[in-house]
């Protein structure tokens, strides 16, 4: 009797932090680029973004995305997909105008010259917008032809959460190369990690696609790791050596 005598207000609780992780799912992945985004206005230098992790970002969302019409997932991940492609959309548009307004006298580049040498780096966010949109035309009808199989739509939802679980491998990669983690914000992995433990937790416990859960461990693995180097890095610095400034690549923001 007594436990039934609580459900006006375990019911109401229950829905209410339903409601509260569904939210941070879908918006929590776009909080970490908010000071990236405020930085780069203010300093009119967006040297140390990598657009490439935009590029990552928008090709694993979409995939999602065409992942959902053939197997139906939760739908606060459909929509931090949609949140998500849009927000890598405003950071694209920010940087490429400020890289533009910084650029003299340097050749215009276009999406139509079909340039492989200069992939990705374009002089007008237009042409951006042309390849994403390019990609998801072709994406899409490939996904409406094949829609019936079973292996590819499994498969499309392995490469879509591959993909975003990959992005932290360059910087992996640039650590270690480096033997250092100079340049790279710690904030921002440690952001990353505690939001991608998240995100795993919420796979598991939704009983998300096995894609998503078992790609979610491999991001954390891959943060813990870029935290691990910076320990290590920490404790046994290199003698610095001269070197030209390098962007930061998929985390270091």
């Amino acid at each position: 009797m007594e436990a039934e005598g609580l459900d006006w207000l375990l019911v109401p609780l229950h829905q209410l932090v339903s409601w509260g992780a569904a939210g941070a799912m879908v918006f929590g992945g776009v909080v970490p680029y908010i000071p990236q985004y405020r930085d780069i206005r203010r300093t009119q230098n967006a040297e140390g973004f990598s657009t490439y992790v935009c590029l990552v970002l928008l090709v694993a969302n979409i995939l999602r995305i065409l992942f959902w019409f053939g197997r139906h997932f939760e739908s606060p991940l459909l929509w931090q997909s949609i949140v998500m492609i849009l927000t890598m959309l405003l950071m694209l548009k920010l940087c490429t105008e400020v890289r533009v307004a910084n650029e003299l006298n340097v050749k215009r580049r276009f999406f139509a010259d079909f340039d492989p040498h200069h992939f990705w780096h374009w002089s007008s966010f237009g042409d951006y917008v042309q390849c994403v949109l390019a990609f998801t035309g072709v994406a899409g009808y490939v996904t409406y032809l094949s829609i019936d199989s079973a292996l590819f739509v499994e498969t499309l939802g392995f490469l879509a959460v591959l993909t975003e679980a990959m992005l932290g491998v360059p910087q992996l990669y640039r650590n270690y190369r480096h033997q250092s983690t100079e340049g790279m914000s710690i904030k921002m992995v440690l952001m990353w990690t505690s939001g991608d433990t998240f995100k795993t937790a919420y796979f598991l416990l939704n009983g998300a696609p096995l894609q998503f859960s078992v790609c979610g461990l491999l991001q954390v693995l891959v943060d813990l790791a870029i935290l691990g180097q910076a320990y290590v890095f920490a404790r046994h610095p290199q003698k610095p050596v001269p070197h030209v400034a390098h962007p930061a690549s998929a985390k270091a923001l």
